[in-house]
């Protein structure tokens, strides 16, 4: 297969650099977001961004998104976590740490004393949502925004699940 040679604009590129810019500034035009259309009075483009505003506009999510955990609370206010380490065992993760103690009600055999979550280390399975037996543990709190500027202010303690 023979090619032909190229032209002379061909090989400088000019006339491609050309079509790329009006691309880019025809996108820029008709993409032009909506605030930015009213807040300097331009009466350009649609106005019709894929971009979500983040801080200000948020995303709806679908009801069955894993987001962060909580613990259930009995109706006296304690968790309804029995400590049967069902979660702990099941999680690839290794995230999740229980400490078990006794419990003063005595239809009740165990609960914990301890119950850490590392978001940091979580992989958002749902495995400790479905191990759990006494439905203790769950996923839906809508919160997705986990930040936090140490390791340790990763580890959820059993006082910030069960709020």
């Amino acid at each position: 297969m023979k090619q032909r040679p190229l032209g002379f604009f061909e090989r400088i590129y000019v006339t491609e650099v050309a079509r790329g810019l009006a691309i880019t500034a025809r996108h820029f035009l008709v993409n032009f977001p909506r605030h930015a259309v009213r807040a300097f009075g331009l009466k350009v483009g649609k106005g019709q961004t894929v971009t979500i505003e983040y801080p200000e506009e948020h995303r709806g999510y679908a009801p069955r998104l894993r987001t962060r955990h909580r613990l259930m609370k009995r109706q006296d206010g304690s968790p309804r976590c029995v400590a049967c380490m069902m979660c702990e065992t099941i999680c690839p993760a290794r995230c999740i740490h229980i400490i078990a103690t006794e419990n003063p009600d005595p239809n009740i055999e165990k609960m914990p004393k301890t119950f850490d979550i590392d978001i940091g280390v979580c992989v958002f399975c749902g495995f400790c949502v479905e191990a759990c037996p006494e439905d203790a543990i769950r996923m839906d709190t809508g919160i997705v925004e986990l930040g936090a500027y140490t390791r340790e202010g990763m580890i959820y303690r059993m006082d910030q699940l069960l709020a």
